[in-house]
C-alpha cells in the first residue's frame, strides 16, 4: 500500500517521538531534547538523543538517525508498509482508504486467512484426539515432544477425502474458498472436490506477519506419491516470498541471532530447539533467488546449512552459482557442511547443542566454498590441464555483478593460484601458513600476485606456472576435505587395530572419543560393532569387518597418515606396557585438542566482536597450547623400555 505524504506527517504530528522511542528505551528529560542508552549498542553512557521538535532521534554510538518509521523498522524488523500500519493503530488513526476494488481484495484476503486459521485449528485438535495417535507416535520418535508441537502448531490430516471439506463446511466456509486456498484439490476431471492433505503431519506455513497461509504435510504412510506435498501457489501464498519459520526468525535475527537456512520443517524445529531460533527452510524446493532476497534482508551474511553427502554439496554449489551474481559489498553468504548421513535433526538428536555449535562454528566464507568446488575434481598434471582451470576461474570471476566485489575476488583467487601452482618457490611461505601465520596474504614482496587477472575483458598472462607439488596435489583441499583423516585420530584407530586387547581394557572410552572425521568415526563404530560379536578380538577379523564395511579405503588413509617416528606405539610389535602408558597419553592429548579447538573458536569470535589486546592475548594463547600438542605423543619419561627402546624423555 502507497501512503500519501499528508497522511504519514499526520502520524508524526500525533505521534511525538519520545513517546514512541520511549516504548523501548527508558528516557530522561536533557534540555529541550530527551537521553537514553542507544537500543543498538551496549553502552554504559548514553548517546542516544531524541528531539521532538525536529521530529527526529539520533544515536551517536552507532551513527543511525531518522523518523519514527525508521526507529520501527530498525528496531522491530519490519518493512516501511507494516511501521506505518503499526504506528497508524498506536495513533488511533485508520488507514488511508483504497479503492473500491482494493478494499474488496483485501476483505477477501482477511476471509481466506480466517478459512486457513480454522483449518490450523482443526489440524491441531485433530492431533490430539485418538485419530492423531499414530501421528503422536511419528513425533514423539522424531523427539517432538507436545512442548514443541504446540509451539510450531503442528497438526494431523485424516486420511478420509472429505474430513476437512466436512468441517469446514460446517463452519459456514465455501467450497470456492477451500479450493482458492489449496485445501481442495479441484479440476474439470473432478466432479468432487476433496482434501488435498490425507494422513499427513501438517506443518502450517506463515507469512512474514505470522498469517497462516500454507501448510507443509508429512505422509504417514510409506505408499504415499510424496513424501512432502507442499500447499499450491494461490491468492495467499507464494512460494519464492515466503520461508518457513520466517516471521519468528526475521524478529530473531534482528535481534542478534545468527540466521540459519536448512532444507526442510523438522530442521528448522529441531535447530530452533538447540537455540538457533533465527533458521528458516525453502519450502519444498532449492533456495531461490526471491527467497536468497528476502534472507539478505535479515542479514547480511546467512549461514546455508547442507548435509555433508555429495547430494548436499551439489545443492551447496548451485547455491554458490545463485550467489555469485548477486553478490553486493556487505552481502555474502557463508556455508556449513553437516557430517555425512545427518541432518540437522539426527545431529541434533545424537550430539546436542554442541554438535550443532560445531558444524555452524566452522562454516565456510563462499570463497572457500568456491575454491572447494573448482578444485577437488580438477586435475592440474599438464600445463595445459592448469591453464585450463586458471580460465575456468576466470569465467567464474566475471559472473560477479558488482565491480568492487569482484575486483576483491579476483586478489583472493590470484593468491589462492599463485600458492597452488608454486609452493615450491615459496617454501618459507608454506611454512607460515602450516602455522596458522600470513594466511590468504599478497606477495608483498613483489607487489602484486602472480597469475592472471580478471575482469570483463581478456586474460593477462604475467607469468608462466609452476606444477604443483605432489605434497599439495595430494592435499584435502584438492582431493577433498573429508578424505584426510587427522593424524591422532589414525593413531588411536591403528593402535586399537594392531592390539585388540585394547578393546578389552578400553571399550568404553574408546566409544566415547570424540572424533571430528566422519570416516574416523565410522571405522570406530564398526571396529565396536564387530568386536561385540567376538569372544577375543581378532586383528584380522577386525579388519575383515572393515572391508565388509567398504571403510577399506578409509583405513588405509588411517594407517597413511602415521608416518611419524614417534607413532611406533601403534604399530604391531610394541610391547604392551608400552601402549599401555601411551595409550593414556594419547586419548588424554586428544580430548585437550578438542576442548582447545572449542576455545580457539571462542578466542576467534571474540576477536572478532572486539579486536582488543585482552582478545589478541586470548587467541594467541590457545593457538600456542594447541602447537604445543601437536607431535607430543611420546613425551613420556623412560617410555619405550619394554620395546627394547632407549631408557630417555622424549
Amino acid at each position: 500500500m502507497r501512503f500519501s505524504s499528508q497522511f504519514l506527517d499526520e502520524l508524526k504530528a500525533r505521534l511525538p517521538v519520545s513517546e514512541v522511542v520511549g516504548k523501548r528505551v527508558s528516557l530522561k528529560k536533557a534540555g529541550r531534547e530527551w537521553r537514553g542508552l542507544s537500543p543498538f549498542n551496549k553502552e554504559k553512557t548514553p548517546s542516544f538523543y531524541v528531539n521532538d521538535q525536529k521530529q527526529a532521534w539520533f544515536d551517536f554510538s552507532s551513527g543511525k538517525n531518522g523518523s519514527i518509521f525508521d526507529f520501527i523498522m530498525l528496531t522491530e524488523g519490519v518493512q516501511f508498509p507494516e511501521a506505518v500500519e503499526r504506528l497508524a493503530g498506536m495513533a488511533g488513526v485508520p488507514l488511508p482508504k483504497v479503492s473500491a476494488q482494493d478494499e474488496a481484495r483485501e476483505e477477501k484476503r482477511k476471509t481466506l486467512h480466517d478459512v486457513m486459521e480454522l483449518a490450523a485449528k482443526f489440524f491441531e485438535a485433530t492431533l490430539a484426539a485418538r485419530a492423531g495417535t499414530k501421528a503422536r507416535g511419528y513425533l514423539a520418535d522424531r523427539g517432538l515432544d507436545p512442548a514443541t508441537q504446540l509451539q510450531f502448531r503442528l497438526g494431523y490430516a485424516p486420511g478420509e477425502r472429505f474430513a476437512l471439506k466436512e468441517h469446514l463446511g460446517k463452519e459456514g466456509v465455501s467450497v470456492e474458498d477451500m479450493i482458492e486456498t489449496g485445501l481442495l484439490i479441484s479440476g474439470d476431471d473432478i466432479p468432487v472436490p476433496y482434501d488435498r492433505f490425507r494422513d499427513r503431519v501438517m506443518f502450517p506455513i506463515t507469512d512474514f506477519r505470522g498469517r497462516i497461509v500454507a501448510f507443509g504435510g508429512r505422509a504417514l504412510s510409506p505408499d504415499a506419491p510424496a513424501k512432502y506435498l507442499n500447499s499450491p501457489e494461490t491468492t495467499l501464498f507464494h512460494k519464492g516470498a515466503n520461508l518457513y519459520n520466517g516471521a519468528n526468525a526475521r524478529k530473531a535475527a534482528h535481534d542478534g541471532a545468527p540466521l540459519i537456512v536448512v532444507e526442510g520443517y523438522v530442521d528448522v524445529i529441531a535447530m530452533v530447539r538447540s537455540g538457533y531460533p533465527a533458521t528458516v527452510a525453502p519450502l519444498g524446493t532449492a533456495l531461490t533467488e526471491d527467497q536468497l532476497g528476502l534472507i539478505w534482508k535479515m542479514a547480511n551474511e546467512p549461514i546455508l546449512c547442507f548435509d555433508g553427502d555429495k547430494a548436499g554439496r551439489r545443492a551447496a554449489f548451485r547455491a554458490v552459482d545463485m550467489a555469485l551474481p548477486r553478490l553486493l559489498p556487505g552481502k555474502s553468504v557463508r556455508f556449513a557442511l553437516l557430517p555425512e548421513g545427518q541432518d540437522p535433526d539426527d545431529l541434533a538428536r545424537s550430539g546436542g547443542r554442541a554438535a550443532i555449535d560445531e558444524v555452524i562454528g566452522a562454516a565456510q566464507p563462499l570463497a572457500a566454498m568456491l575454491w572447494a568446488r573448482e578444485t577437488e575434481s580438477a586435475s592440474f598434471d599438464t600445463p595445459e590441464r592448469r591453464a585450463a582451470f586458471e580460465a575456468r576461474i576466470g569465467e567464474v570471476m566475471r559472473t560477479i555483478g558488482d565491480d568492487q566485489v569482484r575486483k576483491h575476488y579476483v586478489q583472493e583467487f590470484q593468491d589462492r593460484l599463485r600458492r597452488l601452482f608454486a609452493p615450491a618457490q615459496e617454501p618459507h611461505r608454506g611454512a607460515q601458513q602450516r602455522n596458522g601465520s600470513n594466511r590468504f596474504q599478497p606477495d608483498r614482496e613483489r607487489g602484486r600476485p602472480r597469475g592472471k587477472s580478471w575482469g570483463r575483458g581478456r586474460l593477462a598472462v604475467r607469468e608462466p606456472l609452476a606444477p604443483p607439488s605432489a605434497r599439495l596435489s595430494g592435499s584435502p583441499i584438492v582431493r577433498g576435505h573429508r578424505s584426510a583423516i587427522p593424524p591422532r585420530e589414525a593413531l588411536i584407530l591403528v593402535a586399537v587395530l594392531n592390539h585388540c586387547w585394547l578393546l578389552e581394557r578400553h571399550a568404553e572410552e574408546f566409544s566415547e572419543i570424540e572424533f571430528l572425521n566422519p570416516e574416523a568415526d565410522r571405522l570406530r563404530r564398526t571396529i565396536l560393532e564387530a568386536a561385540a560379536g567376538q569372544g577375543d578380538a581378532d586383528p584380522e577379523a577386525l579388519r575383515g569387518a572393515i572391508e565388509g564395511g567398504g571403510l577399506g579405503a578409509a583405513l588405509a588413509r588411517a594407517e597413511a597418515a602415521i608416518t611419524h617416528t614417534s607413532d611406533w606405539p601403534a604399530r604391531v610389535g610394541a610391547a604392551s606396557d608400552d601402549v599401555a602408558q601411551w595409550w593414556g597419553h594419547v586419548v588424554t592429548l586428544h580430548r585437550k585438542q578438542r576442548t582447545l579447538n572449542k576455545e580457539l573458536k571462542d578466542a576467534e569470535r571474540a576477536l572478532g566482536e572486539e579486536p582488543t589486546d585482552a582478545n589478541l592475548a586470548w587467541l594467541r594463547d590457545v593457538q600456542g597450547r594447541l602447537s604445543a600438542l601437536d607431535g607430543s605423543e611420546a613425551l613420556i619419561e623412560g617410555f619405550g623400555v619394554s620395546s627394547g627402546r632407549p631408557a630417555r624423555s622424549f
